[in-house]
């Protein structure tokens, strides 16, 4: 077989979501696609907010030349002042146009800090329940992931944390909102973080880099606010991209932020920025870094998809479902009635109802439910887990 052992052992494992899409995609093709309700892959049907368009036309009517050429690999830095004014704006801290990397979307991003940080068998620890892409992230630059468990609420485990904290841990990845529970984790939990990370970087003589990944940042519900990891921790570097604030997700358009008081900022953006370019990305799509420059301070309505959380919410509640209600994102992570999920999402299979089961995020006994759907299809789901929780249970 030409393909690498890890390549082969890698796709063994791969993602659940990308599964159950391409089993959606059969289904439909069975049974019809009115009778199948796919909940499993978190692309929004939202779509982009007015000025994105206004953006969009005004810049396809603007024939100014060269808008298509190469740029610095770290971005405009038109586009990489803008992140920094939005970002200063929201925290409070001095970003400029020098702490700033546009990306190819967050993965992209991800892959280029690790890259940046890690040497061979350097550590990247990763919260449960975490984006399954995370190990592979690691794993691409010959860094090892480190799992951390959580408890009943989807917060990290910070004993099991300091733990596992070593030498070796270049990088903690934080993810909130998180997918895929759709939990935020609460400023005293960023609090005790930064405190740890700081403790355990001098207890070692090391530097422990806090990684937050912020895609769903904006998405947040009843009138909850971001605590960010930055204003608790100098070592944080922000990851995020805009496939879910601005509904772009195949327009692959993100950034990094280093913290503004990082002492070191300038030798870390120079690694950033070389490994951008070595890594293939070279530079963000010109085109979508035009038109985010205007809307830094821009976000979809979120009150569909809290309308939606709600709804999915009492349907789960009242068929007799064990869930936590997600402060943001638009997932939602119930428990298994029955100790093997995979039963569970068989039984959702017969009824048309795809979810992912959460042994894909490394948490064995739930379910991932994606809510950025059509409400129909939250609709015509809700007999599906009734049925599946009655087929079970007896319920």
């Amino acid at each position: 077989m030409a393909v690498a052992a890890d390549i082969q052992r890698a796709m063994e494992d791969s993602s659940w979501i990308r599964r159950m899409f391409e089993l959606g995609i059969q289904l439909r093709q069975e049974r019809g696609a009115e009778n199948v309700f796919d909940l499993s892959l978190g692309n929004p049907i939202a779509e982009p907010p007015p000025q994105f368009f206004e953006q969009l036309h005004r810049f396809a009517a603007d024939d100014a030349p060269g808008v298509h050429r190469y740029m610095p690999n770290a971005g405009y830095v038109e586009t990489r002042q803008a992140v920094a004014d939005a970002l200063s704006d929201e925290t409070g801290l001095s970003y400029g146009a020098d702490q700033v990397v546009m990306t190819v979307g967050a993965a992209a991003a991800l892959n280029v800090v690790v890259h940046s940080l890690c040497d061979r068998d350097d550590e990247v620890v990763i919260l449960t329940p975490y984006f399954a892409e995370y190990l592979f992230y690691a794993t691409n630059h010959a860094a090892t992931p480190v799992v951390v468990g959580c408890d009943d609420d989807f917060m990290p485990d910070l004993e099991e944390l300091e733990e596992k904290l070593s030498d070796r841990t270049k990088v903690v990845i934080v993810n909130s909102p998180n997918n895929p529970s759709g939990a935020m984790y609460p400023a005293s939990f960023i609090e005790a973080l930064g405190h740890l990370l700081r403790a355990k970087s001098a207890e070692f003589g090391t530097e422990i880099f806090l990684v937050s990944d912020e895609p769903y940042r904006k998405i947040l519900f009843d009138e909850h606010v971001y605590p960010f990891p930055q204003l608790a921790y100098e070592r944080t570097i922000t990851v995020t991209s805009h496939a879910k604030d601005l509904a772009l997700p195949g327009d692959r358009i993100g950034y990094i932020a280093v913290h503004p008081d990082y002492d070191d900022g300038g030798q870390l953006m120079d690694a950033l920025i070389f490994c951008n370019r070595v890594l293939g990305f070279v530079n963000a799509p010109a085109i979508m870094q035009h038109l985010v420059r205007e809307l830094q301070t821009v976000s979809i309505d979120t009150a569909d998809y809290q309308q939606k959380r709600d709804y999915l919410n009492d349907v789960l509640t009242s068929a007799g479902y064990d869930v936590r209600k997600p402060e943001g994102a638009f997932y939602m992570f119930p428990k298994s009635p029955v100790e093997d999920e995979m039963q569970l999402v068989a039984a959702l299979q017969r009824q048309g109802v795809l979810v992912v089961p959460g042994r894909g995020f490394g948490l064995e006994g739930y379910f991932r439910i994606s809510y950025c759907v059509e409400q129909r299809d939250l609709e015509g789901a809700a007999p599906g887990f009734a049925a599946a929780m009655s087929e079970l249970t007896g319920r």
